[in-house]
C-alpha cells in the first residue's frame, strides 16, 4: 500500500507542478492550485484511511482521515459549487471533526470524554450553516452553541462507564441549554421560555432515567 501511495502522490505531485506553472505563466486557465490542495487533502484522506484499516487500535488515524475528508469535500464544493460551498462547507469540515472525536468514543467506551469535543465541534457546525444561510434566523445563532454543547452534556448524562453512570452531566446540561436559550431569545423575552423549557428537561430527564433503571 505504502508503495502504491508514494508512487500515485508523486505522478500527482508532478501533474500538478506542471498545471499550476502552465497557470502562473497565463498558458492555461482554471483554479490549478486550488484543486492542487484539494487532491491533496483527499490523497492524505485515503493514506490515513487505510492506515486505520490496518490498526483500528490507533484511532487517531480515522480521526486525521475524517479532518482531511471534511477539507476535501470543502475544497471541492468550493471550486465546483461554490454557492453550495459557501453554505455548507465550513459545517461539513466542522462536522467531519466531530464524527472524529466519536470515533475516538466508538473505539473506546472509556474514553468518554471524545463526546464533548465531538458535540461542540457539531454544535460549531450547526452555527457555521445558519450563520451562511441567506436568510437570518429569528433569534441570535450565538445561542446554538450553548444550546449544542448543553444537548451534548445530556446525553453524556446517559452514558455509563465501568458501570457507573455520568449523571453529573445533567447540571452543566441544564445550565448550558437555559443560557443558549437566553442568548438565543433575548434577554427580556427568555425568561419567558427558559423556566418551563428547563423543568420540562429536567422532568424529562428523571422520567427517562426512571424508565432506564426499570429496564
Amino acid at each position: 500500500m505504502f508503495k502504491d501511495m508514494r508512487s500515485l502522490f508523486g505522478v500527482f505531485l508532478i501533474v500538478a507542478g506542471v498545471l499550476i506553472g502552465l497557470q502562473q505563466l497565463g498558458l492555461l486557465g482554471g483554479e490549478w492550485d486550488e484543486i492542487f490542495f484539494g487532491g491533496l487533502w483527499a490523497l492524505g484522506a485515503i493514506y490515513f484511511a487505510g492506515l486505520y484499516r490496518q490498526n483500528r487500535t490507533q484511532w487517531w488515524f480515522g480521526f486525521v482521515a475524517l479532518l482531511l475528508t471534511g477539507l476535501t469535500f470543502s475544497s471541492l464544493l468550493d471550486i465546483l459549487v461554490p454557492a453550495i460551498g459557501n453554505l455548507v462547507g465550513g459545517a461539513i469540515f466542522l462536522g467531519m471533526i466531530g464524527v472524529g472525536f466519536l470515533v475516538a468514543y466508538s473505539r473506546n467506551k472509556s474514553s468518554w470524554w471524545a463526546i464533548i469535543p465531538a458535540g461542540v465541534m457539531f454544535s460549531l457546525a450547526t452555527v457555521s450553516f445558519a450563520d451562511s444561510l441567506p436568510n437570518k434566523l429569528p433569534f441570535d445563532e450565538g445561542g446554538l452553541l450553548f444550546l449544542g454543547i448543553g444537548l451534548t452534556f445530556l446525553m453524556l448524562s446517559f452514558v455509563s462507564v465501568n458501570g457507573e453512570r455520568l449523571s453529573w452531566g445533567i447540571f452543566p446540561a441544564l445550565v448550558l441549554i437555559g443560557f443558549g436559550l437566553f442568548v438565543a431569545l433575548g434577554q427580556a423575552a427568555a425568561w419567558n421560555i427558559i423556566w418551563p423549557s428547563l423543568l420540562i428537561l429536567f422532568g424529562l430527564y428523571f422520567l427517562v432515567n426512571s424508565l432506564l433503571r426499570r429496564a
